[in-house]
């Protein structure tokens, strides 16, 4: 898919042709004689997204949008994720609410999905039978790895990481941006186990010319043309050497789900989660910046200076967004609480800022005229979101809104209003809830 794609809406494509549907969202194999057979990867797809077997599905009409999807989009759910807003493009991808957002670690049912092409055979049956991956490019001895090879022949880590979309708080941009119309979910901070990226790289011999990584997946393209590929993205080689760059295995002391890169998965926290490649086959280290398909054009690129919002920008103005920007989120209470029983309130979430730390945490019920400071606490490690909590002390009964404003290391805040740019990436505006006090 081009970088000028457009993300459809399951019933909008399902209109527009509802055949080619069947193929681009399951992998359906559609045949003259019996329209709508299903069978191998589509028939686990489809099976999937509707949480059961399909015992008659040999006589469903080719287009047929299931039921379970078609009824009310808002509640389709998928298997395995608790409580995701499914947001219907194509391919599926799927946010968690904040409320949801919670737990210090985030549980693997409620980390986001996000998809770029068709999810691999091996990733739906969760079996890595013959899995293997490729290191080369420029470095001085290419390696073949098995799954057991990664976890005997170098130093297994666990690290709480914190991966965001870069296209997180999309939604809320004006005028619109194309994309997944994400608005605070596209976020979580699971543990993840495997092994240090540097030492992978390190075992391979890195060549004094490499200077990016290539990152390569076993998703397909949703076109279905093998020779294409629906994401290809990598880093500085700075960045996959730092040590918490890992290529893991395990989330959360599990096999990494199979919507999010089962068996193995690059991790490179504190950017844009793209660049945390998944269902990893290669790597490949290049003598320039990778060119793959969403590294050229204006993909996870944002323009180099300020715009307005709305305004026409030369593809030649934009670089590749590497570090995200300071970020909260308030995950307690869900927002339109009713505080019924007094006027004191606890209020908390999580605060991250990319490569850098958070510093300070403040909360406003004044709509930002004043502020108090929250309780935060430190990472667990580099990378990992920052818990925080407030007591919230209401004057008097009504309605208010709560906001919370992280500060990075570095001094920067939290804007109140979202940094315009064509692409909808990066919007950091602080997070607010909506509170009603009763008594």
């Amino acid at each position: 898919m081009s970088d000028g794609a457009k993300e459809r809406g399951l019933c909008e494509l399902y209109e527009e042709d509802p055949e080619r549907a069947d193929y681009l969202v399951f992998g359906r194999i559609a045949e003259s004689n019996r329209r709508g057979f299903l069978r191998g990867a589509g028939l686990a797809a489809m099976s999937a997204a509707v949480g059961a077997t399909i015992p008659f599905h040999r006589n469903m009409p080719a287009g047929l949008i299931p039921s379970a999807l078609a009824d009310e989009t808002t509640d389709f759910k998928l298997v395995g994720k608790d409580g995701l807003i499914v947001l219907n493009d194509r391919p599926i991808n799927a946010e968690t609410p904040p409320s949801l957002l919670n737990d210090d670690v985030t549980p693997n049912e409620r980390f986001f999905v996000r998809n770029n092409g068709t999810v691999p055979e091996m990733a739906e049956k969760m079996d890595a039978t013959g899995w293997s991956l490729t290191v080369d490019g420029e470095v001085d001895t290419p390696l073949t790895l098995s799954l057991d090879d990664l976890k005997s022949k170098f130093e297994v880590v666990q690290l709480q990481l914190q991966l965001e979309c870069g296209g997180n708080g999309r939604a809320a941009f004006n005028p619109p941006a194309k994309g997944n119309q994400w608005t605070l979910g596209a976020v979580g901070c699971p543990e993840w186990t495997g092994i240090r990226y540097a030492d992978l790289l390190a075992a391979a011999g890195v060549k004094s010319s490499a200077v990016y990584t290539a990152h390569y997946g076993m998703d397909g393209h949703l076109s279905g043309d093998p020779d294409k590929l629906p994401i290809s993205r990598g880093v500085p080689i700075e960045k996959a050497m730092d040590p918490s760059s890992i290529v893991a295995f395990e989330m959360n002391g599990q096999p990494i789900p199979t919507l999010n890169g089962f068996p193995v998965r690059v991790v490179c926290p504190g950017w844009p989660g793209s660049c945390s490649q998944k269902w990893l086959r290669r790597i490949q280290l290049r003598d320039v910046v990778h060119d793959g398909p969403k590294m050229t054009g204006t993909s996870y690129r944002v323009p180099y200076y300020p715009v307005e919002a709305g305004e026409k920008v030369e593809k030649s103005d934009f670089n590749i967004i590497e570090s995200m920007p300071v970020k909260s989120l308030i995950t307690r209470p869900v927002t339109g609480h009713e505080l019924t029983d007094g006027r004191t309130l606890l209020v908390g979430g999580h605060a991250w800022a990319g490569d850098l730390s958070v510093k300070a945490l403040d909360v406003s019920i004044d709509f930002g005229a004043t502020w108090q400071a929250a309780d935060l606490a430190g990472p667990v490690n580099p990378f990992a979101w920052q818990n925080w909590s407030a007591e919230l002390t209401f004057p008097e009964k009504g309605y208010y809104e709560v906001w919370a404003r992280a500060t990075d290391s570095e001094g920067t805040a939290q804007p109140f209003a979202i940094a315009w740019n064509p692409k909808g990436y990066l919007n950091n505006s602080m997070h607010r809830i909506a509170v009603r006090v009763t008594t």
